[in-house]
């Protein structure tokens, strides 16, 4: 048990050291075309010599996102360089971190890439997938909070190691974590848009979420009713969806629950 944790902890601290590395060439254009490794601790590598992770946990790359990053690295060069490890039965690279600007950097034809050469272990790498995936802007809460489940049940990560690598308040992380309770057709609403992480975080409470969810989209609620609402119906076990309301509540006569 001891082992392990200290593993963990030493795998936190080698993480946080990379993703600091990074941050601190993002700032830097990088010219593609040099082909010898300089001070800043990346070399440039042939594109046809850099090969993706068959393991890594994110499928889809938004054909649009790819585009403009194209277009960006076409008029800007690629700012910030890809993690990669040696592959072990073949010549060549094994993204770790960067999969994403690879693909547009074909889209922008270009002939190299700058990258950092770092040596990690197949599940470390697999970590730091999961991580880079988590960090994407576009990622929604459900994605997010199966990237934190992902990192504590894969690798033995409390929720406190997890705030601190990303850089997130440990509550934050336990309510996303709420989120993958809810039934199944209140997480597909979210992941679609129809409700809000704020509408869901509210419904993690009731034991009606799946009619309350489809009564925010249909009488577009707020979060702020939505609260009202679950509030009412949690204070009292026999108000349900099913009883006529004895007076208005904020839009009740529209709802078929027992209002206050």
């Amino acid at each position: 048990m001891n082992n392990k944790t200290n593993k963990n902890k030493g795998l936190g601290r080698g993480l946080s050291s990379l993703i600091a590395d990074v941050s601190g060439l993002a700032d830097t254009e990088v010219s593609s075309d040099s082909m010898v490794a300089d001070r800043s601790g990346y070399r440039s590598e042939p594109i046809i010599n850099i090969f993706p992770n068959p393991e890594q946990p994110r499928r889809t790359f938004s054909d649009e996102g790819l585009r403009e990053l194209s277009k960006s690295i076409q008029e800007r060069g690629i700012v910030q360089p890809l993690i990669v490890r040696k592959k072990s039965n073949a010549d060549g690279f094994e993204i770790v971190a960067g999969e994403r600007r690879w693909r547009a950097a074909q889209l922008a034809q270009l002939d190299a890439l700058p990258v950092i050469v770092k040596d990690f272990s197949d599940n470390e790498v697999l970590e730091i997938a999961i991580i880079e995936n988590i960090q994407r802007e576009e990622l929604n809460p459900i994605e997010e909070a199966r990237g934190y489940q992902q990192l504590m049940e894969k690798f033995g990560r409390t929720q406190e190691q997890v705030s601190t690598a990303l850089g997130k308040s440990r509550s934050y992380v336990a309510n996303l974590l709420r989120l993958l309770n809810l039934p199944d057709e209140v997480i597909g609403y979210l992941v679609s848009g129809q409700i809000s992480a704020g509408h869901a975080k509210v419904l993690v409470s009731s034991d009606e979420a799946i009619k309350i969810s489809r009564l925010i989209i249909s009488d577009n609620l707020s979060v702020r009713e939505t609260e009202k609402l679950v509030r009412s119906l949690n204070q009292s076990d026999n108000k349900t969806f099913s009883q006529k309301p004895k007076k208005n509540y904020f839009k009740t006569e529209r709802y078929g629950y027992e209002g206050y």
